[in-house]
């Protein structure tokens, strides 16, 4: 009677955590849902570009998994299937939006919505992963795992936040403008400014580096940097996938990334506050 009565709380548990996860799902995909650029990405990318798209999205997703997962189970297993159930979650929220939104054509050939509902889906699964950490409501039991990452674990949440900002700005066309209108002293202006929120927030607002707190230029150093560095490669993955820097020339392809590297910046050093 005991055991049973636990399966049915665990099982009841299980299903609150997943209604969070689809509510986490809709909360973080809404802007990639509503923006027009992401509906035609979504079948004009390169098949390649997709597959590398998601398949470099799981060791992130399993990460963000180990640290904020939607479910209370603790482990590689459970992290493991909340990742994929992550995964699911984000492409049921994008397919059942994109079809209410009329995004989705009935007639078209199958590879314009797989890859629209595919490129929204990571999204989707990032806020799905969050969504106890957002929607718990304050409850100290529902605090996630990323409070006891150590230095690695501090730069994956930089990335895991500077991927999230990133992806919302990353299909417009206004980071090649601002990039292509901005000229050399402006960016190297945009990035002296992006390090310098990054590093207020590092030291002062006491997320990722707070173990630096006393000590600003071993924070700039130890967080800082690397985590700039780390939001940089971030922007030139994104850029590279929605084919935002093909036929650039190299002075062009650094603007256009120090360009995302702006909102990337707040987004990795906000990342404890994210996740």
């Amino acid at each position: 009677m005991t055991a049973s009565i636990l399966d049915r709380n665990r099982e009841a548990a299980y299903a609150r955590d997943l209604v969070r996860a689809f509510g986490g799902a809709l909360l973080f995909s809404v802007p990639l849902l509503m923006t027009m650029e992401m509906w035609s990405f979504g079948f004009t990318v390169e098949p390649v570009r997709l597959a590398v798209f998601i398949l470099t999205a799981l060791p992130l997703l399993l990460g963000l998994a180990l640290y904020a997962g939607f479910s209370r189970l603790q482990g590689l297993k459970p992290a493991l299937l909340d990742a994929f159930v992550a995964l699911a979650v984000g492409a049921i929220t994008a397919a059942a939006l994109l079809a209410l939104l009329a995004v989705l054509e009935p007639g078209a050939a199958p590879r314009q919505p797989v890859g629209q509902v595919a490129l929204q889906s990571v999204g989707g699964a990032m806020g799905a992963l969050l969504a106890r950490r957002q929607l718990s409501a304050g409850r100290p039991e529902d605090d996630g795992d990323e409070d006891d990452a150590r230095y690695a674990g501090e730069l994956f949440l930089m990335v895991a936040g500077a991927l999230f900002l990133a992806l919302n700005i990353a299909p417009t066309e206004e980071t090649v403008l601002i990039a292509y209108r901005m000229g050399p002293w402006r960016a190297v202006g945009l990035v002296l400014v992006s390090l310098a929120l990054m590093h207020a927030v590092v030291y002062l607002a006491g997320f990722a580096g707070q173990e630096e707190q006393g000590h600003p230029v071993a924070a700039f150093f130890h967080y800082t940097l690397p985590g700039y560095a780390l939001v940089l490669l971030t922007s030139l993955y994104v850029l590279w996938i929605f084919g935002r820097i093909d036929g650039m020339h190299a002075s062009e392809i650094a603007d256009a990334m120090v360009v995302l590297s702006f909102p990337g910046a707040l987004g990795a050093a906000a990342a404890r506050l994210l996740v």
